[in-house]
């Protein structure tokens, strides 16, 4: 790892620990007083301010597990240790896990959280007023890249949780519980429109200023701060959540049969339909295709995408810095996923598994889906002829496992096997094993042997392929499945050696309906446990469709056990004895009792 990484995150960890020591207990919002650090000399030099802003950058989440919201969705099964668990049997008030019912850890979640979104707001408003404050202490570059900078992090923190509750109190100064009334201190949600545009307008802004670096790369000092890049490629996955059918109609999903008032509505969507929304989603995404065509592009290989040897590639746009076996700045990820046994060796929890739903979208390898009669898929053998990202991606029976740091190569065996048992195979109980009889290979660093002590691959928020995705899915609502559409999904699948489109299919013309089918598979196979797919569930208001359905995974047997000499059966296997719960009011988080008690003028989410 190269030193500039480190010191970049030595300077983080040391700030939070200083600020956490002087801080103590924040209030709701932001009413933490300015004067302590300032008697501190805190803004007395570039150099000093840059430790302020390392420490809001060391607030930005390192998701632990496999991204735990991957195990709300129907790609993951995270088994019975998890809140996800409860959740999916519709557990979800404002006081269950104080307001925050799919929290499952702070760390993980705090993108979400109310409390600590405010904190982190807080801290880019107290930065903003003090860089001000002291103007004549810094150059003039520094001060424009610094604040654009700052603008970046409370645009991205308030995007998280606009995702997740809707509407949101916008602040943009630090309040002062000591000079403020309370008239001032407490105020009332802005609407799910408002939120947008503020995010948005201050995005494009920070694009059109062009105070910020385009891309950071591996060995630069200052990589792992905002580009413009980060910048414009979250407005465009911002434009496009908002475009989406959850938030751009009449009745907004989350509001949809709850009994909203007028006042829900307005928090939980925009309470009308406009076309243009698909159109600006587009403009934006194909912006970032055409401004940034030289400094972002597809990584060749994704199978080696995941690893410190290859962070900051062509294709990272914005990622949060980790660093092995440092406290504070490690991912424990490695520990709770993978093939449980390598080598007859115990490595990981293994309990975050594919469910049979997400591999079955995997297409075979002339680049059709399985369901087509024409793929050839043999459900005798369902793991032959798949395509390249089922192999770099998912650990299924039978699969070979040859990581750098393995001496030699192990054969990963999730079948019930009488003869020659495996550590591996299912099981469906609270062992550490596979539930679902596949592990996930993906953003397992190929260099590094799994370690309990903790895992040091950055993690990636944004990423050129999603971009493609973005763009192909905004373009095709907008003006239907246009040559644009097919390159953009056709340079994703020539990655992974899948024929084009028009290859695949002929000349057979497809249409929006059918484009559309084939850009959400794209997405789902392609940004497989990327903490995506929560979000593309919601948008698309097909979460009560998908999430109220028993999930799966193959359970393998020989037809005579005794001495394996008969056929090998495939049997879908139901993961869980527990309902799958998903209700309308579910698509928005609840604002947690504490916040709507300490300030009245606060609206709740429909259905709570």
């Amino acid at each position: 790892m190269n030193d500039s990484k480190y010191m970049n995150l030595l300077y983080c960890t040391i700030f939070a620990l200083f600020i956490f020591m002087l801080s103590g207990c924040s209030d709701f919002l932001d009413t933490e007083s300015r004067n302590t650090l300032t008697e501190l000399n805190q803004w007395e030099n570039e150099k000093n301010a840059d430790i302020y802003l390392n420490g809001i950058y060391s607030t930005l989440d390192k998701p632990n597990t496999p991204d735990p919201l991957d195990s709300y969705t129907d790609d993951n099964d995270g088994g019975p240790y998890w809140a996800s668990w409860q959740w999916k049997q519709g557990i979800a008030t404002p006081e269950v896990r104080e307001g925050y019912p799919m929290v499952q850890d702070d760390v993980a979640h705090g993108f979400m959280k109310w409390s600590n979104v405010y904190e982190r707001i807080r801290k880019c408003n107290e930065f903003l007023f003090e860089i001000e404050a002291h103007k004549m202490n810094y150059s003039e570059e520094w001060i424009n890249q610094r604040i654009d900078e700052v603008r970046f992090l409370r645009a991205f923190f308030y995007a998280g949780l606009w995702q997740h509750v809707g509407g949101v109190v916008l602040l943009t100064e630090p309040l002062d519980r000591n000079t403020m009334a309370e008239e001032e201190l407490y105020r009332p949600r802005n609407t799910f429109e408002e939120t947008y545009d503020f995010i948005c307008k201050e995005l494009e802004e920070i694009v059109n200023n062009g105070y910020l670096a385009v891309k950071y790369n591996n060995g630069d000092s200052d990589a792992g701060r905002a580009t413009l890049g980060a910048a414009l490629a979250l407005k465009g996955w911002v434009e496009l959540y908002a475009a989406s059918p959850g938030f751009n109609s009449n009745i907004p999903v989350a509001a949809d049969g709850t009994g909203a008032t007028p006042e829900q509505i307005k928090m939980v969507g925009f309470g009308d339909y406009d076309l243009k929304r698909w159109e600006r989603a587009a403009i934006t995404n194909k912006k970032f295709i055409d401004l940034f065509a030289g400094a972002y592009q597809l990584f060749p290989n994704m199978a080696n995408f995941w690893s410190e040897a290859t962070e900051y590639n062509s294709e990272v746009i914005w990622d949060r810095q980790l660093m092995r076996n440092i406290d504070d700045l490690k991912s424990d990820f490695a520990q709770k996923g993978g093939p449980t046994y390598i080598l007859g060796k115990y490595y990981t929890w293994g309990n975050f598994c594919p469910t049979q739903e997400l591999v079955d979208q995997f297409a075979m390898e002339n680049g059709l889906p399985i369901t087509d009669p024409a793929s050839g898929y043999d459900p005798k053998h369902p793991y032959k002829n798949r395509e390249k990202r089922f192999y770099d991606f998912i650990v299924y029976d039978g699969a070979p496992y040859k990581m750098n740091w393995m001496p030699e190569s192990d054969t990963i065996y999730t079948r019930i096997d009488e003869v020659n048992v495996s550590k591996n195979q299912i099981e469906l109980g609270q062992s550490d094993v596979t539930r679902t009889g596949y592990y996930f290979k993906k953003r397992m660093d190929p260099d590094w042997e799994p370690s309990s002590w903790g895992y040091g691959i950055n993690y990636v928020y944004f990423r050129y392929a999603e971009v493609l995705l973005n763009y192909a899915e905004a373009q095709n609502e907008f003006a239907g499945p246009d040559a644009s559409v097919y390159s953009a999904i056709d340079q994703i699948r020539e990655r992974s050696n899948l024929p084009s489109l028009k290859e695949t299919y002929g000349a057979k013309a497809i249409n929006q309906a059918e484009m559309r089918e084939i850009i959400k598979r794209e997405r789902r196979v392609e940004l497989c446990f990327e903490n995506k797919r929560w979000y593309d569930l919601v948008r698309w208001g097909i979460a009560s469709e998908v999430l109220n359905k028993e999930l799966h995974g193959m359970k393998i047997y020989n037809s005579s056990p005794a001495d394996n000499s008969g056929e090998w059966i495939y049997e879908r296997l139901p993961l869980s004895s527990h309902p799958h719960v998903f209700t309308q009011k579910m698509y928005m988080c609840p604002i947690p009792y504490s916040v709507i008690t300490a300030n009245p003028k606060l609206i709740q989410n429909p259905g709570y």
